[in-house]
């Protein structure tokens, strides 16, 4: 109780800097990544005109502000044992799970079915059932709890019916691009003899499903050998996956009391007991840098990502930092955005819930504003932006 009080206390502080526009202040806990951030810190006040000044709330930029803040909830926890451990989003993330549980069941069963017939399916077929589980992956992007404060945002509706509808909400389709690279990959896997895809994780909870079924896919269609999956370190922006949620989830699956469903857990705990698909996590995808200052921040990092054939980036974060939360006009090809970031060919997979946007073709942007001014933010688009040879 002593400690619950400790972090109840921090957190209110936190609260009321926050409100008040109180300088913010350098963390004090050692952690793994309390340097990194004080030194991030002071760039930050380097950057204003009076050396005396301090980055304040409401003056700073919004994602460093943002991840800052989570990074302080963290802090009010560690520094509170024997709770230190405790993940403060754990129940909101399992009652995504929970409610989502018939779409889940639906996935699965659609997942199971498809491994039956794939040994009889055309290339164009295959190419087909691959595009429906992207679609699949990108739309379980909307079941983000930071967006909706923590209220349900569970998937009630069995997606693989309305994939059709949601068609022309993909501002961005690069699809095609994913596929020739993938298939290309497998036809010349004699000379190579892995194929590797990074996934490069948002939300726990049903977007968690909607990328292992993606991933179980690319194994068993052969156009991947090995996953690599990466979550965070420690709870983030309440529905971001960590690895306690990464294997909570493939138990969950496991237990479920549908066979077809189980047998999913249960393929997908071998694969991961096999080194088929692998889990990492580094403290940098929780620090409060753009993904380009990786190369110099977190080299071992940047380097384990080259040896990936494609990377998939899930949601909104990631791309925020892909393209440094800029400001950019819309038509500014993705690649410029990305700032020099290309440790192999990557595609960003998100819904739209944060307000920037690039590559889109010369008044795509202006025309949807003027149409629904809030489209920027409200998940109801998507897109699979690709950025490599082509």
């Amino acid at each position: 109780m002593e400690a619950e009080k400790k972090a109840i206390s921090l957190l209110s502080k936190l609260r009321n800097e926050s409100q008040t526009d109180k300088p913010i202040i350098p963390f004090v806990e050692k952690f793994a990544d309390t340097d990194i951030w004080n030194q991030y810190l002071e760039y930050q006040q380097s950057l204003l005109n009076d050396t005396d000044e301090k980055p304040r709330w409401f003056y700073s930029p919004w994602l460093f502000v943002e991840c800052y803040a989570y990074r302080r909830i963290h802090e009010a926890v560690i520094q509170s044992p024997p709770i230190d451990d405790f993940d403060v989003f754990k129940e909101a993330k399992e009652q995504n799970f929970f409610e989502s549980l018939e779409s889940i069941t639906a996935l699965c069963i659609h997942l199971q079915e498809l491994m039956t017939t794939i040994e009889d399916l055309e290339e164009n077929q295959l190419k087909n059932e691959f595009f429906k589980l992207l679609q699949i992956s990108l739309w379980g992007n909307k079941c983000d709890l930071s967006l909706s404060g923590g209220e349900t945002s569970s998937q009630k509706t069995n997606i693989i019916n309305t994939l059709e509808d949601l068609k022309p909400f993909i501002l961005v389709n690069d699809m095609e691009h994913l596929w020739s690279l993938l298939s290309n990959c497998k036809k010349t896997r004699e000379k190579v003899s892995v194929t590797r895809v990074d996934i490069v994780l948002d939300n726990s909870g049903f977007e968690l499903v909607t990328d292992l079924v993606l991933a179980d896919f690319l194994l068993f269609s052969n156009l991947a050998t090995e996953i690599h999956f990466y979550g965070k370190m420690i709870p983030w922006f309440v529905s971001d996956t960590t690895i306690h949620d990464f294997n909570w989830v493939i138990e969950q699956v496991k237990h479920c009391d549908h066979k077809w469903v189980s047998k999913c857990g249960v393929d997908w705990e071998n694969y991961v007991k096999m080194g088929k698909w692998v889990y990492h996590d580094h403290i940098f995808w929780t620090g409060p840098h753009e993904f380009c200052a990786m190369f110099h921040v977190a080299p071992d990092l940047y380097a384990e990502l080259q040896k990936a054939h494609l990377i998939l980036f899930k949601g909104d974060l990631n791309y925020r930092k892909l393209t440094g939360d800029r400001k950019w006009e819309f038509t500014v090809p993705f690649h410029r955005a990305l700032n020099g970031f290309h440790p192999a060919p990557l595609c960003s997979i998100r819904t739209l819930k944060a307000e920037i946007q690039v590559g889109l073709r010369p008044g795509q942007g202006e025309q949807l504003t003027a149409s629904e001014p809030n489209w920027l933010t409200t998940g109801k688009y998507g897109i699979f932006q690709f950025d490599g040879p082509l």
